[in-house]
């Protein structure tokens, strides 16, 4: 019997890693079967991401922005990082830089993003949440998406509707983006498992 390799998964993280936490758990709890979770990238401290990671044997390396001349350096050197580690898709669970060329090149349609909207609304912002209460919608909620060169663009692959009542506040309203996000991310992470084995067959 073949037995097939894993798909091998990088965390890109830039704040504390409230939803990299969640997907480590959900690594760690085996409910990613064809995945393996080998490395959290990630820039300040504390950072949940890290410390979590490090209690389940998931390799952690720290790599600041502001250690390198420009973007182009600092994310050339992350390329060269995953690359050596052999990384086949990366999951950008709350970073806040933009992906350049030189890595959307290294790493084709294998780079993830999670945005708090329904595409095509509120994109390009930092506070899609908040813009959707301020604009008044009914609904709004969260895609995850293979990014290209434009921002909060690209293949979607999954969305969650999230009703946002009358009495909605940014306080009452961000805890059903959390609940959500868990979810979300791993169906997300088993569409890509779906969309691998399937082109590794074909």
């Amino acid at each position: 019997m073949i037995v097939e390799k894993k798909i091998n998964w990088a965390i890109l993280v830039t704040g504390w890693g409230r939803n990299a936490r969640d997907t480590i758990k959900s690594f760690k709890n085996n409910k990613l079967k064809q995945s393996n979770i080998s490395l959290v990238v990630y820039e300040e401290e504390p950072c949940g991401a890290k410390e979590l990671a490090e209690t389940c044997n998931v390799e952690t390396l720290k790599i600041v922005r502001s250690d390198f001349k420009n973007i182009i350096e600092y994310q050339a050197f992350i390329t060269q990082e995953m690359k050596k580690r052999n990384v086949d898709y990366i999951f950008m669970l709350n970073y806040k830089y933009i992906i350049q060329n030189q890595m959307l090149k290294a790493f084709p349609n294998k780079i993830l993003n999670i945005h708090p909207s329904l595409f095509p609304s509120f994109l390009g912002t930092k506070t899609a949440i908040q813009d959707a209460l301020d604009f008044g919608v009914k609904v709004t909620g969260i895609t995850t998406h293979i990014i290209d060169h434009k921002i909060d663009e690209g293949t979607i692959l999954q969305q969650q509707a999230i009703k946002v009542k009358a009495n909605d506040t940014f306080d009452t309203l961000y805890p059903k983006f959390t609940k959500e996000g868990k979810k979300i991310i791993i169906k997300t992470i088993k569409t890509i498992e779906d969309i691998h084995f399937k082109n590794l067959e074909g």
